[in-house]
Order: C-alpha cells, then sequence, then structure tokens
C-alpha cells in the first residue's frame, strides 16, 4: 500500500499574497494546525504554522508591528512524502520528525496530505471486509475469475492466496491489486496457474 492510496486530496492551502488575518480564519475553521503556501498551479511554497503565528503574535507585542501577509510569516522548508511512498515508510517518516501529517509532492506540486490518522485508520478495518472486497471486487468483478476457485484468507490484515487461477498475469494482478486495499499490510500470494501467458511475451 502506498500514500497515494490513503493520502486526502482535497487540501486547505493558501497563497502567498493571502493576509494573515484570513489565514488565521481558516486554520480555526478547518481545525488545522497548518497550512500549505501554494502558487496557482500548487507548487510548494512554504506552509503557515499555529507556530509561526505565535512568533508573529510576540513580535507584534514587541515591536507593534504585524505581517500583513502570509509569505511576510511562513516557513520555506515543508516536510514532504512522494505520493509513491509505502505506507509504513511514511509512518516512519513522521514517527522519526515528530509530526502527525506531512503534505505529499509530486514533481513539485502538491498533491495531497497524509495524517497518522489516515495511516491508523487504514489498518484498523475488519478482516472479514478486507476478504469481502477481495473475492467479489478483485476476483469476480475485475478478474471475472468465480471467487470460490482460489482460496483467500485474512489475517490481521496479511492476505494469503492459495489455489489456481486462469494465467500468470491473472496471479501476479490480484496480489497487486490486493496490496492497494485499505487495510491490507501484506499479501503472500501461492497461487498457480494453467498458462504463462509471459512467455509468448519473452518470445517476442
Amino acid at each position: 500500500m502506498h500514500v497515494r492510496d490513503l493520502m486526502t486530496t482535497d487540501v486547505v492551502a493558501v497563497g502567498p499574497g493571502t493576509s494573515t488575518r484570513d489565514a488565521a480564519r481558516m486554520m480555526f475553521r478547518y481545525r488545522v494546525s497548518g497550512l500549505p503556501v501554494v502558487d496557482p498551479d500548487d507548487h510548494v511554497l512554504g506552509i503557515i504554522t499555529e507556530g509561526d503565528f505565535l512568533e508573529m503574535e510576540l513580535k507584534r507585542q514587541d515591536e507593534g508591528v504585524m505581517a500583513p501577509e502570509v509569505k511576510d510569516i511562513m516557513s520555506h522548508s515543508v516536510l514532504s512524502v512522494s505520493p509513491d511512498l509505502e505506507i509504513m515508510d511514511a509512518a516512519r517518516f513522521m514517527h522519526e520528525h515528530s509530526v502527525k501529517r506531512v503534505l505529499v509532492v509530486e514533481d513539485s506540486r502538491m498533491v495531497g496530505i497524509i495524517s497518522r490518522f489516515d495511516i491508523v485508520a487504514a489498518f484498523t478495518r475488519p478482516d472479514d471486509l478486507i476478504e469481502d472486497e477481495i473475492r467479489e471486487d478483485l476476483i469476480r468483478r475485475v478478474l471475472f475469475v468465480d471467487p470460490e476457485t482460489v482460496d483467500v484468507q485474512v489475517a490481521n490484515g496479511v492476505v494469503t492466496f492459495v489455489g489456481t487461477i486462469g494465467t500468470r498475469t491473472e496471479a501476479r494482478l490480484v496480489e497487486e491489486l490486493a496490496r492497494r486495499l485499505d487495510g491490507v499490510v501484506g499479501v503472500e500470494n501461492n497461487l498457480g496457474w494453467r498458462i504463462d501467458d509471459t512467455e509468448s511475451d519473452a518470445e517476442a
């Protein structure tokens, strides 16, 4: 499972020219502790956090000056991960940097955000629901295979496939699709196949 499978794509963000007052209102309204700062093409320029606002308020008390726009107080150093990063590597990254959420960036553009809660929620999904989705959605509706011909077992998020399927490509595909499902932490693929359809590709 990768970051792109769990990330939130509807991210509240601001531009560098947004007033600090409006940014503060947005943080309060959406109950977030930080706002990404992006340009019109979603390229990440920085981030503004509760800490930046506290620092601004202290400066206002001491000097009587308030920063008018986000660009005046935002942090330019932004922690981010790739959407193709494995979920457990993203969890490790957040733990090492002591952050609850991190931006997801691809080609310098913000494509989402992922939090500790997103990861925890995915791994609390019941095994029986995962098994039902694999049997009915992946095996029956995607591969058009009778799910009764494949033994599917799910224990603590680990999916085990046993049996024989039509082609080698189908065996690979069902494993790859299963890995992308919420709640799946690993896949043991013991499927055999009747036709090795990869041999003709290799010969060609």
